[in-house]
């Protein structure tokens, strides 16, 4: 037994020198506190103070925690004042452990401070003072353990369900911050919730989450309480020797001075696992370890469990009566502790009672409420359909006035449609007119010409046959049948020009027919270009063509990929003309260049105009191909050229129309057809 005794001293040692260090500690506090300058710093030292006796001495750490939250509501923190009735509440519970009424309203009052997230504004100092990463994150932080602590509350008075709900709420917040504090402590009172009530593997998993979240952190000197309550499940399990193992590692890692009281609830649980395994002895020394530390702490709850568990030992030692001595003041003092605690729980649950009544009265008002609500909606609601169906009854008649209106309009529109497409196409034959007419003329000449020779040949065949030369007449006759052949071919080439005119003029039948494209292509570009040289004689341009006469006829409507040739060539011969008058101001040498390209590219056909005129700018490029837009000078384009050839391109053969172009070089519009259309 004296060797027990030593070891025991043994182990007080290290707390003895702790002990001098928190005493040096607590001295600094004190006398910087005298001397604090300002009420913020008077705020913090208070923290510190009543932190630092709130574990050991929670009654003294009361006042501490009551100066902060005096300062903290004279400064307007409100993280701190919540912090400080966390506190307050704490020490309330740990001083007595039937302050519950009390501790239960400032758990609640710092509760509703921290569920506005706008107390984190007014959380000065507060996040850097306690390892929080931000004011938000400190808020967060003091809801999570104010839930703790209301589990531990409904845990006490046996509200399992109701606890469990504060811890699950306490681990939810715990994970969004990475608060291992928060976590540890939580997972362990799942843990221990589930233990009391005999759900052992559900227990041991929340404890040992609790044991993960201990390690790597801080808060380490609270490993002891949690060993203590694995100890408890190994016992529950029928396993003393892990119970004795992780008891005694228990009691080696609590080193600090404020863990003494933890270290008799240590002493008392070896007791019973010692005693449960016929080690009385042991049991009884570890039993008096811990009976002497709770009275030396006045902890009066452990106090009448070590008697009652001393009783039992001498009971199992057959020394009735010491056993009976024990137990009899256990039985006493247990029986004023639990007077003062069904008192006390009474308050409590009397307070949380008229909570709840006053939760279902609001709920109730709030039912009330949203029936009224409910009844004016439906009354705002009819009158509301009442004026909307007049509303509508009332736009109905006018929109019957209006579809009129815009009937007449769309009518309007149309017919004036019509005339503008029929314009457009009468501009681009206006294009042609001097360029059919210089085409006209040529093989026109010709006719006048060999038809004034077969005249002059037929006199000449006259005098032949008064000489009654025959040589001489079948040279004449022969001379006047190629002239006539030569009058009949030129008359065909005026009468196709003709006919092409009449094509491109006359309204399309969108009839598809195998076509020629390069001498299409050919035409048009010598009839634009004509026609351009018979408004301004002084223009000359490089004509440039490159077609593919491998290309074989394809399937399209003539007049409509003609009008769209020409609407491009005369864009093309446009902007070279323009070009040109710019450099003839600036005196800069210039020759305009028109070409027109055909090629194959895999199954398709590409026409290609190209120019080397000024180029469009790029924000004219998104715009070039919508209906009315044009560059030129009022009164010199509709607007529609480009508009209506993409639509013939794209809708009417299933091709594209394309643009390059770039400032200054040129521009080039891409046709691309499909091969078989």
């Amino acid at each position: 037994m004296k060797r027990k005794v030593k070891i025991f001293l043994l182990l007080l040692l290290p707390f003895a020198a702790l002990a001098q260090d928190e005493k040096n500690y607590e001295d600094s506090l004190q006398s910087a506190l005298e001397r604090a300058a300002n009420d913020t710093i008077r705020l913090e030292l208070n923290r510190k103070l009543g932190f630092f006796y709130q574990d050991s001495n929670p009654r003294k750490a009361l006042p501490y925690h009551e100066a902060q939250l005096a300062l903290a509501q004279k400064l307007n923190l409100q993280l701190w004042e919540a912090d400080a009735l966390e506190q307050i509440a704490y020490c309330h519970v740990s001083w007595s452990q039937t302050e519950f009424a009390d501790a239960y309203k400032n758990y609640i009052s710092a509760l509703k401070i921290v569920e506005n997230p706008n107390s984190a504004k007014n959380g000065f100092g507060f996040a850097n003072f306690s390892y929080s990463k931000s004011p938000e994150d400190a808020r967060l932080a003091i809801m999570g353990m104010v839930h703790f602590e209301l589990g531990s509350f409904y845990n006490r008075t046996r509200y399992y369900k109701e606890s469990l709900e504060q811890y699950y709420k306490a681990v939810e917040i715990g994970e969004r911050i990475q608060n291992k504090k928060i976590l540890s402590l939580a997972n362990r009172d799942i843990g221990r919730t589930f233990l009391l009530n005999n759900q052992l593997d559900s227990g041991i998993i929340y404890l040992r989450k609790s044991e993960e979240s201990y390690q790597n952190s801080p808060y380490q000197r609270n490993l002891g309480t949690l060993y203590l309550m694995i100890g408890n499940y190994y016992l529950q399990k029928q396993q003393p020797d892990s119970s004795k193992l992780i008891l005694q590692h228990a009691i080696a890692i609590s080193q600090d001075p404020a863990s003494i009281g933890l270290i008799g609830y240590l002493n008392q649980a070896l007791g019973v696992v010692f005693s449960q395994t016929g080690e009385l002895d042991s049991a009884l020394y570890y039993t008096f370890a811990g009976q002497k530390i709770a009275d030396s702490l006045h902890n009066l709850q452990a106090v009448s469990i070590g008697l009652t568990q001393l009783g039992n030992i001498y009971k199992l030692k057959n020394d009735y009566a010491t056993a009976y001595d024990y137990l009899l003041k256990g039985k006493n003092l247990g029986d004023s502790l639990n007077n003062d605690y069904i008192n006390k729980t009474m308050q409590f649950l009397n307070l949380v009672f008229d909570q709840k009544i006053r939760l279902q009265e609001l709920e109730k008002e709030q039912q009330e409420s949203k029936s009224r609500n409910r009844m004016v909606a439906l009354l705002t609601g009819l009158g509301i359909f009442l004026l909307v169906a007049i509303l509508l009854y009332w736009n109905n008649r006018q929109k019957q006035k209006a579809n009129k209106v815009l009937e007449k309009t769309l009518s309007d529109l149309k017919s004036t449609q019509k005339q503008l497409v029929h314009s457009e196409k009468m501009a681009s034959l206006g294009e042609l007119t001097a360029g059919i007419a210089h085409e006209i003329q040529n093989p026109l000449n010709f006719v006048n010409n060999f038809s004034e020779i077969n005249s002059e040949l037929l006199d000449e065949l006259q005098t032949a046959i008064n000489a009654n030369d025959s040589k001489e007449i079948k040279s004449i006759i022969h001379d006047i049948k190629d002239n006539e052949n030569k009058i009949a071919q030129h008359g065909k080439r005026a009468d196709g020009i003709v006919k092409g005119m009449l094509q491109h003029s006359r309204a399309s039948t969108g009839q598809k027919e195998p076509t020629d494209i390069n001498t299409i292509c050919d035409e048009y570009l010598r009839l634009a270009y004509h026609g351009l040289r018979a408004k301004d004689k002084s223009f000359n341009a490089n004509l440039q063509t490159d077609f593919d006469n491998s290309l074989e006829k394809i399937n399209i409507v003539p007049q409509e990929i003609g009008r769209v040739i020409l609407n491009l060539l005369t864009n093309a011969f446009y902007a070279v003309t323009e070009k040109k008058k710019s450099c003839e101001q600036s005196s800069i040498s210039y020759e305009p260049i028109v070409s027109i390209k055909t090629k194959r590219v895999n199954d398709k056909i590409e026409i290609i105009v190209s120019d080397n005129g000024n180029g469009i700018p790029d924000d004219v490029k998104e715009k070039i191909f919508q209906p009315f837009f044009t560059t030129k000078p009022t009164g010199q384009g509709t607007g529609l050229g480009l508009s209506m050839s993409y639509d013939i391109i794209t809708k009417g053969h299933k091709g594209t129309l394309q643009l390059e172009s770039e400032i200054g070089k040129g521009t080039s519009f891409s046709i691309i057809l499909p091969n078989k259309s």
